[in-house]
């Protein structure tokens, strides 16, 4: 790996041996403020940590920054004394998208010291061709890394799921299918039981389930139709698990165990699906398109097709990227195009206050933490709102670094997780 050891010493970080880097089985284990997955712990976006930042800058309230050797849209993911963010190289990966060649594309894994972001290790896989030629916004890394105390799963689309464990050292791979997108790929392992299930609609049009331990194939549902959405854990009303997703016209629910379909519900949202579903107290909650109907509860638990009996109610007010947070019976979200905020009742969907904020696009999802919002803007500002059901802006803080923030943040315990095309900030004290 000769030209990633370059890539480093050029970035002024500091690569460390793998006989040197073994994670503390006993450390992971017990780490009090892990976000393991895509919006953290149930993907939902919450977490209860306290004494986050509310204001910093490029000078101001910046633990450290760490270049990134390449781009990406993916967030970062945190598990005992380690960081792990993807980012890809070699074709499209310059300003603007531009630059390379197919052939030399690689999408990588990178493991950071939580401490102080120097890198661990770093594992590239050679990009399986033929790729599109143009990813639009996106780029080749906007899947986010799930993690658990054995291993660091990947999805690196047409490449398949990786599994590495802590020491870098690759343990198996899957393939889930070989099709591209125009808009690449974006959705994140979700990890439950001994399983690891994957949203393949672009690469295959299916969910798959595959075998924590060897990657093996359990079960496959088809009909995974323009999805991007990350799929999430639900207990319904009678306290059955389902596995739910959402996809174009469709949010449907699946038995984790067997991939058996429990429900379906009709959304009358006519665009692909990008937002991760969200759920409390039995309902779920879905955003996505971009006109007419962009949002709807649905009550989970139930059979066949529920859209007459368990669809709560519709909106025209959602988003078509960014997904949202639930408190206290109101969702919180911002419009990724129209750079506004929502806070709406959660049983009607009725909007309790529209606010526009300072910036014109959003594509990373809603944090809740220390009864705080956060929402970052593509172009690095991140604006702090009161979760309540007001409208408050406390703080607008700027990170513009002439990358682009596509990712979500992630909380590190007390600290915030930013990145952007360029660098991963670590916020706070």
């Amino acid at each position: 790996m000769t030209g990633t050891h370059a890539r480093h010493s050029r970035f002024g970080l500091t690569l460390r041996g793998f006989a040197a880097c073994t994670l503390s089985l006993s450390a992971a284990v017990t780490q009090a403020a892990d976000w393991p997955v895509f919006r953290g712990p149930g993907g939902m976006g919450i977490s209860d940590a306290k004494n986050l930042p509310v204001a910093w800058s490029p000078s101001e309230n910046i633990a450290w920054k760490a270049p990134l050797p390449g781009p990406g849209a993916s967030s970062p993911s945190v598990f005992g004394d380690r960081i792990y963010l993807t980012y890809f190289t070699g074709y499209l990966d310059q300003a603007g998208g531009v630059g390379g060649e197919p052939e030399r594309l690689q999408r990588h894994l990178l493991a950071l010291n939580r401490a102080d972001g120097t890198v661990v290790w770093d594992q590239a896989v050679q990009g399986k061709l033929p790729e599109e030629e143009k990813i639009r916004d996106h780029g080749f890394a906007a899947n986010s890394p799930a993690v658990d105390a054995e291993r660091v799963y990947v999805f690196f689309g047409k490449n398949g799921v990786l599994a590495f464990g802590h020491d870098g050292k690759q343990q198996w791979q899957a393939d889930v299918g070989d099709r591209t997108n125009g808009w690449g790929t974006a959705a994140s392992p979700v990890l439950d039981g001994d399983l690891v299930f994957i949203n393949a609609s672009v690469e295959s049009g299916s969910l798959v389930a595959l075998d924590r331990k060897t990657g093996a194939e359990r079960w496959r549902a088809g009909g995974i139709k323009d999805s991007w959405s990350t799929p999430v854990m639900v207990t319904a009303p009678n306290g059955r698990r389902e596995l739910v997703i959402a996809y174009m016209g469709a949010v449907a629910a699946y038995d984790p165990a067997t991939g058996t379909q429990l429900w379906t519900c009709e959304t009358d949202i006519t665009w692909y699906m990008v937002p991760s579903i969200i759920a409390a107290d039995g309902v779920v909650y879905c955003l996505g398109g971009r006109g007419g109907i962009t949002s709807l509860a649905v009550r989970a638990g139930g059979e066949g097709d529920v859209t007459k009996t368990h669809r709560l109610w519709t909106s025209v007010k959602g988003a078509n990227v960014s997904s949202p947070v639930y408190l206290d019976g109101h969702l919180y979200f911002v419009n990724d195009a129209r750079g506004v905020a929502y806070c709406v009742k959660a049983d009607t969907g009725d909007v309790v206050y529209e606010e526009r904020l300072g910036s014109p696009q959003f594509y990373a999802s809603a944090l809740l933490a220390d009864g705080k919002l956060y929402y970052l803007s593509r172009e690095g500002r991140t604006y702090v709102l009161a979760a309540k059901p007001s409208f408050e802006q406390v703080a607008v803080n700027d990170l513009r670094d002439r990358g682009v923030f596509n990712g979500s943040p992630a909380v590190d315990g007390s600290r915030l997780l930013i990145r952007s095309d360029k660098f991963l900030y670590c916020v706070g004290k």
